[in-house]
Order: structure tokens, then C-alpha cells, then sequence
């Protein structure tokens, strides 16, 4: 894709009016904050209302993170990255989950013949669930550099015992069943070493699954790699993919294989009919395209870069607020997307990307470095032509984290472009790989008009303006749902918290519905004996959609795996047509309408038109937002 190739035009809502609301008093937990944040299109057909969460109590240890759902047995399934495996939670009442008296742990599995025993410093990295039951855990080694495993176990047992598993490639971070259930996908990222001196070869694991809840053989298990990409191999290269950093640059010599060894495979959707899936390659900025029946990647595709000249951004952390604007120099977004979900609209698929960006950043090796850094030995400097002498000042671009392997000129003298990691967007993609529609600066005007005393806050801490430098809200999870005849994708914000709805039933021209942020902003978290349990819900990343046919309510919901305060909380789905599918089941908490000095808040959000609107509000509130 070129570069500077023109977007379609967002539309945000439909009849340009927003209103802000705040969700009454939910029952009483700590991890449901008393009112969490919602801001909505004033037409929004539907909203969120978080219910009930699950809290392990642990800190910023990555002890919530991707979320699976079993309808048969009411069961969550919760990788907790910290302790290593999967946790349960029993979710029939959705206000109350409750700890299964078992845990999924892999070690406990038996491996085939020639694969290795799975030691107790193995971690779980994902969880995916078939609808009969059968539950499939992507299992990382201990180094992180070998080969790891898929550990199968049965939902409707009520045990922990192991079905039994299966050797697949280096670090295999995500996986999901295709749709027809008959083939589980996984992404094997290998990452490198941190001293970089070993660096795996990345893959998708293809796996022939049984019709039975039993775990296959391993004789079941292809692998889909890179090889064929290599320089000399039967299939082309796009320049545009990065392949960059290779071990060469940790003083190790040429490695054999420099595609695959560059490209990690970072999460994986499936086509609704089951024959095509499409990989994200995150840190190259591209997407596989694997043939199942194939059981081979037959292309891989360059996403392309956002042109921040003609898509606004707030680029820095001492700029002196919220400063949501058009760059006048070359700067661009690398999209990278990490969590991507696929559907059928007007019978064409398409692909839905979460573009929150990534780096190679390890201690032999790292491409990162700030704008201001260019120039300090053994960086090149701005070229001069391209960027006026205030560029890397602070209150301009100097503070903003860019890739030192993008951008040179020709000669390698001097940075004529800049490139920053992820767009702070979601993306749609046809079939053929063309971008349908992006979402532009929408989550950063949104979430500057919800929370605007803590816009572009960490998840870690809570900060004003702390992560413009850097990805910004970082959008990083996506879960995609069918209600009443309608298309929705939830997109979670890593940093700033909270899941933003967009309709996206007509793909090139989808439209927000709703932000809810569940977070209690006034915790401060480097506070000495800070009550960090009364934060509510930090660093969403896995999303996972609940159909209203499956939900023990009635009614659809979201599950929602929080990787800073570990917490698992469950937001039910409110439509507001009369009989709609969102309005069987409990009744939805009220909301009440606010708005400034009785005034009507109309405003597109688009350009800075959202910025302004944010500030007038933080001038004339006449309200508390938190308890």
C-alpha cells in the first residue's frame, strides 16, 4: 500500500450529538468502580454496563489476561500469565463469578513419544474453547526460545485433568478453533532471546482436531512457515513488510533464515468459511494469509503506514495538554496490529485489526528511540530539508518514540521520515487486503471528551497526557458481535482503559456507539498504601463476546481479562429497541444524561472539534465523576 494513500472519511455519529452519561451505583465490588465512565453517540442503539468481576488480587503481574468462554458450562476460562495457568470461573450468576475448586495446569499433561515433558516454569498464554467443550492451552517453554505446546482439556468434566498434548513451534502465544471446529491455528511468535543471541523461527501450527473432546495425536500437527520468503524462495517479498534487526546487529553473524527468524506471528483469525487465516506479524507490520486445506502461507501482506499529516494525533507528554493535531512534517503510523477478529458483511469477509504497535526492543538489540534522541552518536540526525530546527524540541515532536529502522535517506545520512509504533486506530480489510475504513484520531478524541483530567493516562498509574509519546491509548484487544441483525466491534485501550463500540455493519462507514471506562481515575497508584483493589479494571487485553443465546442471562455480554489489576469483569449488553435481543434478561442499570450548563453538546468528532469540547466541559463541569 502507499504510503500517502487516501482514507474514507470517518463518521463517527450519526446525527452529530454526543452525550456524556455515568452509570448509577452498581452492587457493591471492589473491582466495579461506583461510577464507571460512559460517554455515547446520542443516537447509540446500545450500551455497556459492567456486572460483576472476578479479582485475583494481584498487581500489574499479568494475572487477567485472554478470556474464553464455555456456553454448556457457564464457565470462564482465564489465562493468569502470572501463576502459569488457566484459571476457571464459574459465571451462571455473571454479578458474582466464582473460583472453580480447579485450575487448568499444563505440567500436569502427558506428551506424546519425542516431545518434551512440560516443566512446572512453563507459562499458559491463551485459552480457546470449542463449543462441545474441548479446550485447547497454547503452553510456552522454559527458555522461551524451544519449542512449546498445546495442552487439551475437557470443559463440560468439571477437572483439571488432562486430555492430553502436542508439541508445536517457539513461544506459541494465541490460538483459536476455525469455525467448523475441525482445525485449531497457532500462532508461534519466537521471539528472541533477550540478549539476542538466539532468535526461533516464527509459524503457525496447524492442528487437525478430533470431532470428540479428546486431545489429537501429534502426527496431526503441520507447520506453516516462512521459508518459502526467504531471499531466493518461491514466493515474493513486499519491501514494505520490516524485516529488520536480525542478529547481525548482536555481532552474531548472517542468521539462515532472516524472514522467518523476523517474522512473529502474534494472533489469528479465521474466515467464517473456514478455509483462509489471516496472521498478524505485528512488529513487521503486515499480515499472513495461510491457506488451511494448504496448510501453507501463501502471502504475506504490508499494512502500510498512516500519514500523521493528514490524520491528526497528540504526539508528546510536555506539549501542555491535549493537543490533538495534523503533524507538518513526515511522520507516519506504522499500524501493527496485535488482536484481529474477522466477519461477513453483504456476504464479504473482512478483517478487523486492533493497530496498538510494537517494537523490537531487547538488550541486544532495539529500534527504539525518542525524536529528540536523533542525532546523539551513533543515530543519524533530521534531515534538514525535511524538519525545521525545533522539531525534537519537547513541546513538538522531540519526545515521541519512533523506529531508528525506518525512515533514512538513501545515503543512511540523516532520518528524511519518521515512523511511530501502531496507529491508535482499528482498521477494516477487505478479503483482498485493501483497508475498507480506519478510525483515524477517534479513540484519542473520545477518550479526550470522556476523561479529559486524565486523557492518554497509563494503566500502571494514573497520569495526565503520559502516554501521547508513546502508542497513546494504545488500542490492543478486539471481540466482534451480532446483535439484532447488526455488526459491533469492541476495542479494548490498554493504557487508558476502557472498551470503545463501533458499528461496523456497513464496513466503510462504521460509526461509534459508546465508550465505557470502568476505572476509579482518583487511586492513586503510587500512593504509599494506595487501595489499588478500589482502581477497578486496568490494561484490558483479552475481549471476548458472549452471545445473548449463550449468555446465562439472556442478554449479550462482554468478558473482559484485565492484565495490570487482574481482574475478570463481565459488561452486559443493553439495546435500547423495545424486545430487542439486549433487553431480555435483568433490567440495565439507570443512567442519567449530563450536559454542561443545560447546553446541548453537539460535536463531530473529528479534527479538534472533540478537543475543544473536552476542555469546555473541564471549564464548566458541573459534576463529580468519581466517588
Amino acid at each position: 500500500m502507499q504510503k500517502n494513500r487516501s482514507r474514507p472519511t470517518l463518521a463517527i455519529v450519526g446525527g452529530l450529538t454526543a452525550a456524556l452519561v455515568l452509570s448509577a451505583a452498581l452492587p457493591a465490588s471492589a473491582a466495579l468502580v461506583p461510577a464507571p465512565i460512559q460517554y455515547s453517540a446520542s443516537d447509540a442503539v446500545l450500551s455497556l454496563t459492567p456486572v460483576g468481576s472476578f479479582e485475583t488480587g494481584v498487581f500489574d503481574a499479568s494475572a487477567a489476561e485472554i478470556v474464553a468462554f464455555h456456553a454448556g458450562s457457564d464457565r470462564l476460562f482465564v489465562v493468569n500469565a502470572m501463576a502459569g495457568f488457566v484459571q476457571v470461573l464459574d459465571i451462571s450468576d455473571p454479578s458474582a463469578p466464582v473460583e472453580a475448586p480447579f485450575n487448568l495446569i499444563a505440567s500436569d499433561a502427558t506428551v506424546p513419544a519425542g516431545v518434551p515433558a512440560i516443566p512446572s516454569t512453563a507459562v499458559a498464554n491463551s485459552v480457546a474453547v470449542r463449543a462441545d467443550g474441548l479446550i485447547a492451552v497454547a503452553v510456552e517453554n522454559d527458555p522461551k526460545t524451544s519449542a512449546g505446546w498445546v495442552v487439551f482439556f475437557d470443559a463440560n468434566a468439571g477437572t483439571n485433568i488432562p486430555l492430553g498434548a502436542v508439541g508445536v513451534g517457539a513461544l506459541p502465544d494465541m490460538l483459536t478453533f476455525s469455525p467448523d471446529g475441525r482445525t485449531l491455528l497457532v500462532a508461534n511468535e519466537a521471539e528472541p532471546a533477550d540478549d539476542y543471541l538466539v532468535d526461533p523461527q516464527g509459524s503457525i501450527s496447524v492442528i487437525a482436531v478430533p470431532d470428540s473432546v479428546t486431545a489429537p495425536l501429534q502426527s496431526a500437527v503441520s507447520t506453516a512457515g516462512f521459508t518459502a520468503f526467504e531471499v531466493g524462495g518461491s514466493l515474493p517479498l513486499t519491501a514494505d513488510v520490516r524485516i529488520f534487526g536480525g542478529r547481525e546487529a548482536a555481532g552474531q553473524g548472517v542468521p539462515d533464515f532472516p524472514v522467518s527468524e523476523n517474522l512473529e506471528p502474534e494472533y489469528i483469525t479465521v474466515s467464517p468459511d473456514s478455509r483462509t487465516a489471516y496472521v498478524s506479524l505485528q512488529e513487521a507490520n503486515a499480515m499472513a494469509v495461510l491457506d488451511i486445506a494448504a496448510k501453507a502461507v501463501t502471502e504475506i501482506r504490508p499494512l502500510g503506514f498512516k500519514d500523521y499529516r493528514t490524520v491528526a494525533l497528540d504526539a508528546g507528554d510536555r506539549d501542555g495538554g491535549i493537543d490533538i493535531k495534523a503533524a507538518t512534517v513526515p511522520l507516519f503510523g506504522m499500524y501493527q496490529p496485535d488482536a484481529i477478529a474477522s466477519y461477513e458483511s453483504g456476504g464479504e469477509s473482512f478483517v478487523v485489526t486492533a493497530n496498538e504497535g510494537d517494537s523490537r526492543e531487547w538488550d541486544g538489540y532495539s529500534e527504539v528511540a525518542r525524536v529528540k534522541d536523533l542525532g546523539d552518536s551513533p543515530l543519524m540526525p533530521l534531515c534538514a530539508a525535511q524538519f525545521p530546527s525545533d522539531t525534537a524540541d519537547d513541546a513538538n515532536l522531540g519526545r515521541l518514540n519512533i523506529s531508528t529502522a525506518q525512515g533514512l535517506s538513501a545515503d543512511g545520512t540523516c532520518y528524511q521520515e519518521l515512523y511511530s509504533f501502531g496507529a491508535r486506530s482499528f482498521s477494516i480489510w477487505d478479503a483482498a487486503g485493501a483497508q475498507v475504513f480506519d478510525s483515524g484520531s477517534a479513540l484519542e478524541e473520545i477518550t479526550a471528551a470522556a476523561v479529559p483530567e486524565f486523557f492518554n493516562s497509563n494503566h500502571s498509574a494514573t497520569a495526565f497526557d503520559s502516554r501521547s509519546d508513546d502508542k497513546g491509548p494504545e488500542p490492543e484487544g478486539i471481540a466482534l458481535g451480532e446483535i439484532d441483525g447488526r455488526h459491533y466491534a469492541f476495542v479494548g485501550l490498554e493504557r487508558i482503559g476502557g472498551i470503545a463500540v463501533f458499528d461496523i455493519t456497513a464496513p466503510a462507514s462504521s460509526t461509534f456507539v459508546t465508550y465505557l471506562n470502568n476505572r476509579n481515575f482518583s487511586v492513586d497508584m503510587d500512593a504509599p498504601g494506595a487501595a489499588l483493589a478500589d482502581a477497578g479494571d486496568l490494561g484490558p487485553e483479552g475481549v471476548t463476546f458472549i452471545s445473548a443465546l449463550d449468555s446465562p442471562t439472556g442478554r449479550a455480554m462482554l468478558a473482559v481479562g484485565n492484565e495490570v489489576s487482574g481482574t475478570t469483569t463481565l459488561m452486559s449488553i443493553t439495546t435500547t429497541a423495545a424486545g430487542a435481543t439486549g433487553e431480555t434478561g435483568p433490567a440495565a442499570a439507570p443512567t442519567e444524561t449530563l450536559a454542561a450548563t443545560g447546553a446541548e453538546l453537539s460535536v463531530l468528532l473529528t479534527g479538534s472539534a472533540a478537543v475543544m469540547l473536552a476542555l469546555g466541559l473541564l471549564a464548566r463541569r458541573t459534576w463529580s465523576r468519581r466517588a
